[in-house]
């Protein structure tokens, strides 16, 4: 897939192993693995089917999606196809969606 991020400085953050290791410590390596599969991921739908990423739409935040780096912490992102891809049912066809961005990697547990 293709990736977008949301700010100059998160795509600072997570543009080298060496800014994700300045800007997230421990994390960095699940990040980089995390990045990692996004982008060998041809689409949404086989992204969902990794099962460390855990990712999953998050019904609560109006349009926000998330990928696991640890128990708490996640990398959220929005669907960044214009228009969104929808289904009939007008659920998402996550196998059309093959750009993200990234908004924030927080813990919102």
């Amino acid at each position: 897939m293709e990736i977008e991020y949301d700010s100059n400085k998160l795509r600072k953050q997570l543009s080298s192993a060496t800014e994700i290791k300045k800007a997230y410590g421990s994390m960095a390596q699940k990040i980089s693995q995390r990045l990692a599969e996004i982008r060998a991921s041809p689409n949404l739908s086989v992204l969902m089917t990794i099962p460390a990423a855990k990712c999953h739409e998050l019904t609560n935040r109006g349009g926000d999606w998330a990928v696991a780096i640890s128990p708490n912490y996640r990398i959220i992102f929005k669907i960044a196809n214009k228009p969104i891809p929808k289904k009939e049912d007008d659920g998402i066809n996550t196998i059309k969606v093959t750009d993200i961005l990234i908004t924030s990697t927080e813990d919102y547990h």
